[in-house]
């Protein structure tokens, strides 16, 4: 009887796990601009450093640092919404550019596109993230720049 009931439940949680092992990656295109305003206002980004996404071209005569300045984070999606979770993702993201240009002397990144698994998507108002059911990620490229 015991090995009747182990044999049973053994096929039940092996008929669940293609399910389980199907990840969901969901991609999301969400405002980039909001996401900074946000972080400028609770005081996260100092305003030192500025964003632009590519496409957008910053007043001023600009000189490049450093090309190609790549940062990919992920956080724990679990129990948030996937706006939230990417919302979070691009904090991290813009924080390790921040500290990235302030390193290279930089007061500006620029030409950011998103680089989700090393594929460029440029667009001048929106960055791409995925979210699945336990991790959400976010990877940008952009250049290090100073703009006068």
């Amino acid at each position: 009887m015991r090995l009747k009931t182990l044999t049973a439940s053994a096929a039940l949680l092996l008929c669940a796990l293609p399910g389980i092992s199907q990840a969901r990656d969901t991609a999301l295109f969400l405002p980039f601009d909001k996401v900074v305003q946000q972080m400028l206002a609770e005081k996260k980004l100092d305003g030192s450093v500025k964003f632009y996404l590519a496409g957008v071209q910053p007043r001023g005569k600009t000189t490049l640092v450093r090309a190609g300045s790549v940062t990919n984070k992920k956080t724990n999606a679990f129990n948030k919404t996937d706006e939230a979770a990417c919302e979070w993702a691009l904090q991290s993201a813009l924080l390790t550019l921040q500290d990235a240009a302030r390193q290279a002397n930089a007061n500006a990144v620029t030409n950011i596109v998103s680089f989700y698994k090393k594929n460029e998507r440029k667009d001048a108002k929106t960055y791409e993230c995925h979210a699945g059911a336990v991790i959400a990620g976010v990877a940008l490229k952009g250049d290090l720049s100073r703009v006068d």
